[in-house]
């Protein structure tokens, strides 16, 4: 981690599959690189939602109008979890065993990634754990990854 508590800087090459950025979440992935959580809310009611989606609420303005990405609070709890003991791709057979959550950011929305960073869920009990946002910058690449960490 660096001297910020919530970012880790990795250096090592990139060789897992890359993040699918395209036009509909850029908003999204730029927001990652200045270290913030967007989500996309509903200016008329409030609601959140990630991803990219029209508000449920009700009836939307054309073209998302009534849409916009807002910056999160990067807190939640973890809604589900599973421990990966096996790599599904060759590029996270040194990241095994891996803890891959859902968490249910406290805006609402579910969003998936990697725990990291000391205690982490054993079982069934763990579920409804605080997390928090921390921030995995990949300057060669040129993107941020969200991953998230318990918090006491």
């Amino acid at each position: 981690m660096s001297e910020k508590s919530n970012v880790i800087v990795s250096n090592a090459p990139w060789n897992k599959p890359l993040p699918n950025i395209d036009h509909d979440n850029a908003a999204f992935w730029e927001g990652l690189k200045a270290h913030k959580l967007l989500v996309w809310r509903c200016k008329t009611c409030g609601a959140s939602y990630w991803p990219k989606a029209y508000c449920h609420n009700h009836e939307n303005e054309p073209f998302a109008a009534n849409m916009d990405w807002v910056e999160a609070s990067g807190r939640g709890k973890i809604f589900a979890f599973n421990i990966h003991h096996g790599a599904f791709d060759a590029g996270f057979k040194d990241d095994v065993p891996f803890v891959y959550a859902l968490i249910e950011l406290d805006e609402g929305p579910l969003i998936s990634s990697t725990l990291v960073s000391g205690r982490m869920p054993k079982d069934i009990y763990d579920v409804g754990q605080k997390v928090e946002v921390v921030y995995e910058d990949h300057p060669a690449e040129g993107f941020t990854i969200p991953r998230f960490r318990i918090v006491e």
